[in-house]
């Protein structure tokens, strides 16, 4: 297959390029040394895989996570006719032959099976990777994948902590490789027409946005230890997180409430909605960062916050917000989630799908954009197949014809960091002053602690 080196996203106009080259810069001089991640530029001279030619011309992709979101996103790949997946990868053998039999129900192929990833990565029929793993999983697997010569699509949020942005911005840069993260958004048409919306004034200066994710999750208990299933390697599953023994509710998707493997419902759904609102205010980095919240409606295991109130403070007078409920699922402005723009005329409101409306002063609506595909609110694991096509399809472009990625990894590692620094400031409860440029925390020493983690023996991630 002949593929290019992926090329970065254009930003909109000659002020955004100089400070976010200013920032890439300080990035490659202070954090990842050797990368050049000038905006603007593409990467050069990247060869066809080191692993053989595919006559086909498809993508040859390795799913990697299968247990929810990745089953999901194999289907959506599945169903592409440039596509092949040939590899399933899941610690879970469960997951993975649940995963096998739905692709070879789409294509009439069954993809190969394998628990260990790095065993995967050895194969030489593979062009790409989806990760879609639990959160400590993410930065290292897809640095263990660019390593191996893949491409990678990346879920979010693309990083456990801030100190795995860095590592992982290096590694794509380093190994030349396309790296898509999961905010699909970026690509469905009536988000992209919306934000052009905000950005060309619509509404006037905008001053203020937040963002929003409600639910009613339930009580995971208080867990007790119990033996491992026999279909699951307990030890590949924890991967680089320190091992612990296996209890009975931390699996498949409790983990998100344990710091240890997950990152809270902040970053299981908050990265998305951040994203946008960071997208449409222009802004990169904050200088200041609060939270508010805990774990208020139960009393059980779990240690994130199901209430959480996330404030941004941007250095060019801006502000911003996330909000989280787990347990209280009653809507901001009528909707469950959603990112809205107030500006000095009117409001532009995205509801969470492919949609999005025009209010003024009074709450009249002006106007409501949602013709194309439809969002499922309903669907937790896969709300929009056909709208994910759009940013799947993006990333083959990218890897083919070095296209610009919708969602690269240095715009998705930024939105990533913002929420991160929120759960930071969640933890040492008080707010954090932020360098701008770098994103790192500035003179609180304990924060800092919390900016990486203690890896497993063995397991921590090297570029």
């Amino acid at each position: 297959m002949d593929t290019k080196a992926c090329g970065a996203a254009d930003k909109e106009n000659f002020n955004n390029q100089i400070i976010m080259a200013s920032r890439r810069e300080f990035l490659k001089e202070a954090a990842l040394g050797a990368a050049a991640l000038t905006m603007g530029s593409s990467l050069e001279g990247f060869a066809a895989p080191r692993k053989g030619a595919n006559a086909s011309d498809r993508i040859r992709l390795g799913i990697v996570g299968v247990n929810s979101r990745g089953n999901a996103l194999a289907q959506g790949f599945a169903k592409l006719p440039d596509c092949e997946i040939t590899y399933i990868c899941d610690c879970d053998l469960e997951a993975m032959a649940r995963c096998q039999n739905t692709v070879s129900q789409i294509t009439g192929r069954t993809p190969k099976g394998e628990q260990d990833i790095r065993k995967m990565l050895e194969k030489k029929d593979l062009d790409a990777v989806v990760i879609a793993t639990p959160d400590h999983w993410h930065a290292p697997a897809a640095i263990m994948a660019l390593q191996a010569g893949e491409h990678v699509y990346l879920e979010k949020p693309t990083s456990h902590n801030p100190a795995e942005n860095e590592m992982l911005i290096r590694a794509a840069a380093k190994y030349k490789k396309c790296v898509q993260a999961g905010n699909q958004r970026r690509s469905w048409p009536n988000v992209i027409e919306g934000i052009q919306a905000v950005k060309s004034g619509e509404i006037g200066k905008v001053m203020y946005a937040k963002s929003w994710y409600v639910n009613n999750r339930p009580s995971i208990g208080y867990g007790k230890a119990a033996p491992v299933p026999e279909h699951l390697d307990w030890d590949l599953w924890q991967g680089p997180a320190p091992r612990t023994e296996f209890h009975d509710n931390y699996i498949h998707y409790n983990w998100h409430w344990f710091w240890r493997w997950g990152t809270g419902e902040a970053l299981n759904n908050g990265t998305h909605f951040v994203d946008i609102l960071r997208w449409g205010l222009g802004v990169d980095y904050p200088v200041m960062v609060g939270s508010i919240g805990g774990r208020y409606r139960y009393k059980d295991d779990w240690e994130t916050p199901d209430t959480q109130l996330i404030t941004f403070q941007f250095g060019d007078g801006k502000s911003g917000s996330w909000e989280g409920r787990s347990c209280n699922n009653y809507g901001v402005d009528g909707d469950p989630l959603g990112v809205a723009f107030y500006g000095e005329n009117g409001v532009i409101l995205f509801n969470g799908g492919n949609s999005y409306k025009v209010l003024d002063m009074k709450g009249n609506v002006i106007r409501t954009e949602d013709a194309g595909a439809k969002f499922d609110y309903g669907n937790l694991v896969n709300p929009c197949e056909e709208l994910d096509q759009i940013h799947f399809k993006n990333w083959f472009d990218g890897i083919r014809k070095g296209s610009p990625l919708n969602s690269d990894v240095t715009e998705a590692c930024i939105s990533t960091q913002l929420v991160q620094l929120g759960n930071i400031s969640q933890r040492v409860g008080r707010s954090l002053q932020v360098d701008p440029l770098s994103g790192r925390i500035v003179g609180d020493i304990e924060a800092q602690k919390l900016f990486g983690r203690e890896y497993e023996p063995g397991w921590e991630p090297k570029i």
